[in-house]
């Protein structure tokens, strides 16, 4: 069986708001933005991986009131799992990123248990690491 990952979803305050980090910042694209019930769910990709995409949408979005009550207090609190990236240049990424005004947790170092990376904050709090790859 081969398996492949196909999309994840990444829970934000307001989409519009978090675009900037993901489109600009990581250099993502839009692939799809749809809306319903006051909610919306977008879609973006990378060239580099084709047939990969990250979806924003807010903690309420697709779910009960309860549900999305609970994922909200989660997302204030930063505690929600990281969502890691690799890049080829690291150092670029960070500093395009950093440019965007994006918060820096981590500038790039050589962690004790192997990868080279960084970290940062989004606009909702989550937070994202990015790997160096070989």
């Amino acid at each position: 069986m081969n398996v492949a990952l196909q999309y994840c979803n990444v829970t934000v305050n307001d989409p519009d708001e978090s675009l900037p980090f993901y489109r600009d910042g990581l250099g993502l694209e839009v692939v799809n933005d749809v809306s319903s019930g006051g909610h919306r769910w977008v879609t973006l990709g990378s060239d580099a991986q084709p047939g990969l995409g990250i979806v924003l949408s807010d903690p309420h979005a697709g779910r009960s009131q309860a549900d999305g009550d609970a994922l909200q207090e989660l997302l204030v609190k930063g505690a929600l799992g990281p969502i890691v990236f690799a890049t080829a240049d690291l150092d670029g990424a960070f500093e395009r990123i950093r440019a965007a005004g994006a918060e820096v947790l981590q500038e790039p170092i050589d962690q004790p248990w192997g990868p080279r990376d960084c970290a940062f904050r989004d606009p909702s709090g989550n937070t994202v690491r990015i790997s160096q790859t070989a």
